[in-house]
């Protein structure tokens, strides 16, 4: 599509909690384990491994006028990236906290995110982001953003590539009315379930003829440990990931692997080499304790050479 692309990310920059229990998971009881903060959020995760892959990147997000914001505006510029974000001093900043058993599988998650139902709308109609969106090749947004936002954010792309991260099963559906507007969008099982309208144990080729139904033209569904599928004009395929060489923590890896999704489509491949980038950006992430992993070139290489190719889906 183009070379150095510039991509304006909209979306979740927030405080991320990660306990991790430390034996087996025992409701209802108190378990022992361990908590750890990072600063994380469904675009500014993709957007930090985009940057390690070279694209130019900024981030427009909203925080409170507390430590947590501190917080996140030092990651934002610790990442390389240009910060848009407003800020709102009388607000918290928004937080999401994730339970995850020993294996790293999630158990439950918090998200403490009502700044940006408030905020979002207002910030989309802003002049300064009228500019950047002119400015930028293409556009990366979460459902974080409610449908209003949403809607006024693909109005002012005017046809240029935006591409969606799902976030959860509960807002995916803040992205029915822009569905037809999207290049890409990178969801889970659980969320691909809830826009297709089809059982949680249903085939490949019945999940994605329902995601085209809904009005989706390209997607990317991942499912743990299991096929990543993909589909587009040029049809429909999976990959099945490589197993991990350990699981340290698997929160992040969808976000990961759409980033370095785009940054592939973005550089002009076509979707089933791009998601072969995107899937060994996930495996690299879920080896790590961190939600976005420092890698080198040689070891992305590497991780890539593990990942199969596509196989079409019948």
């Amino acid at each position: 599509m183009v070379k150095s692309a510039k991509i304006l990310a909209v979306g979740g920059a927030h405080i991320d909690r990660r306990g991790q229990v430390s034996g087996p998971y025992v409701p209802a009881a108190s378990n022992p384990g361990t908590m750890r903060e990072d600063v994380g959020g469904g675009v500014f995760n993709a957007l930090r491994g985009m940057v390690r892959r070279g694209l130019s990147a900024s981030l427009l997000s909203v925080r409170g006028g507390d430590a947590a914001g501190d917080t996140v505006s030092r990651a934002i510029a610790e990442a390389g990236v240009a910060d848009l974000s407003a800020v709102f001093l009388d607000r918290t900043t928004p937080s999401y906290t994730a339970l995850i058993d020993r294996e790293g599988e999630l158990i439950v998650g918090f998200a403490d995110m009502a700044l940006y139902d408030l905020a979002f709308p207002k910030q989309i109609r802003r002049s300064k982001i009228r500019q950047e969106v002119a400015a930028a090749d293409a556009i990366l947004c979460d459902a974080n953003l409610p449908s209003a936002a949403l809607q006024g954010l693909l109005s002012l792309a005017a046809g240029k590539p935006v591409f969606a991260i799902a976030i959860s099963p509960a807002k995916v559906t803040r992205l029915i009315p822009v569905l037809d507007g999207l290049a890409q969008l990178f969801m889970n099982r659980r969320e691909a379930v809830v826009l297709a309208g089809v059982h949680a144990d249903a085939a490949e080729r019945e999940m994605i003829d329902g995601l085209r139904c809904s009005g989706l033209s390209s997607g990317v569904v991942t499912a743990g440990g299991g096929p990543v599928l993909g589909f587009d004009s040029t049809g429909a395929f999976s990959i099945l990931p490589p197993a991990p060489r350990k699981v340290a923590d698997v929160t992040g890896a969808g976000d990961a692997l759409a980033g370095a999704t785009v940054a592939a489509l973005l550089r002009g491949l076509p979707l089933r080499q791009a998601l072969r980038e995107g899937v060994a950006a996930a495996t690299l992430t879920i080896e790590s304790a961190n939600a976005v992993p420092e890698f080198s070139p040689a070891s992305f290489a590497e991780a890539l050479a593990l990942v199969p190719d596509a196989r079409e889906v019948a």
